[in-house]
């Protein structure tokens, strides 16, 4: 099979396309043929070389999600479940294949009339921005700033907070087309990169980097910033000095991964979220579609910046 390889960390150009064995699934693990792979974040970080400590090595297969159809399973696992049409989490890697194999339990059934590209566009954006919102206990009448809303992270956080009853929806975008269709999908302020002047009860951080620390002042008393995502790197070393600074506003800062959420209350959550894009309640938004040949151009593009939503690679 044709699967995309890190064969150096570093520029995107240090990726390219191989002929890999298809993988045969193991117990509690299904096989499945893929149609649709998301691009994310965290694909970028690691390609860069930036989670080289957790042990990613060269001639890694990035990738942590897919859509497809199943084709075989291991044991220990139904066999109704080949043939079915699915959305599979591939853990920290494998996704950019045209074969993959996930655990039977981080698989999800689709719904008629839901597409392979907006499955793997919400399919883990949808519930990192569901837990990480509840994670920093936000509440109806809140107002919550999502900063670097425009991946598809980001606009799921825009989405949800909107529809959860914030009482303003405030984003960080880098353009005012890219703001207007942001406000399209439930922003009510649109900010430049550097946050304005604040008046948040809530921070979703999917950037973190440099500018982190600087985030923390555009908080109300009793604020919380939750960073979900760290595109723009790590924050300074001593940036909890910002907090200490404004002690009397007891401000919360946290990080948070979907790992920590159980397996089932993520695939409850993740099934409902399908079920409402194909409702048309949530919205999915696909920056473009790329074969996978073009994997090391869909990087470039998110490095560039200019991706609004999530590009989708089709083998």
């Amino acid at each position: 099979m044709r699967a995309v390889v890190v064969r150096a960390f570093g520029d995107p150009d240090g990726m390219e396309v191989v002929d890999l064995p298809v993988p045969v699934p193991g117990r509690r693990e299904v096989l499945v043929a893929v149609e649709a792979i998301g691009v994310g974040g965290v694909d970028v970080v690691i390609r860069r070389g930036d989670l080289a400590s957790y042990g990613f090595r060269k001639g890694h297969v990035p990738g942590g999600e897919v859509a497809g159809v199943v084709t075989a399973v291991g044991d220990d696992v139904d066999r109704s479940w080949v043939g079915r049409r699915v959305w599979a989490a591939t853990g920290t890697g494998g996704g950019y294949a045209e074969h993959a194999t996930a655990s039977v339990d981080e698989v999800v059934v689709l719904p008629d009339g839901l597409s392979g590209a907006d499955a793997v566009t919400l399919g883990s954006a949808g519930v990192v921005a569901h837990f990480g919102l509840a994670h920093a206990r936000f509440t109806a009448g809140e107002s919550v700033l999502v900063r670097g809303a425009s991946g598809s992270l980001g606009i799921m956080a825009v989405q949800l907070a909107a529809l959860g009853g914030a009482s303003a929806v405030a984003v960080t975008t880098s353009s005012a087309d890219r703001g207007e269709r942001l406000r399209a999908l439930g922003a009510t302020e649109v900010l430049d990169r550097s946050g304005g002047d604040g008046g948040h009860d809530v921070i979703i951080d999917v950037v973190a980097g440099p500018d982190l620390p600087s985030f923390l002042d555009r908080l109300n008393p009793n604020g919380r910033v939750v960073v979900v995502g760290a595109v723009g790197g790590q924050p300074p070393a001593d940036f909890g000095t910002r907090i200490m600074a404004s002690f009397r506003k007891s401000l919360s800062f946290a990080a948070f991964s979907a790992a920590t959420v159980p397996g089932p209350e993520r695939l409850a959550v993740r099934t409902e979220q399908f079920a409402a894009a194909a409702r048309g309640d949530l919205r999915a938004v696909v920056h473009e579609q790329l074969p996978l040949e073009e994997a090391a151009l869909a990087h470039r593009r998110m490095d560039a910046g200019e991706v609004f939503g999530r590009i989708v690679l089709i083998p």
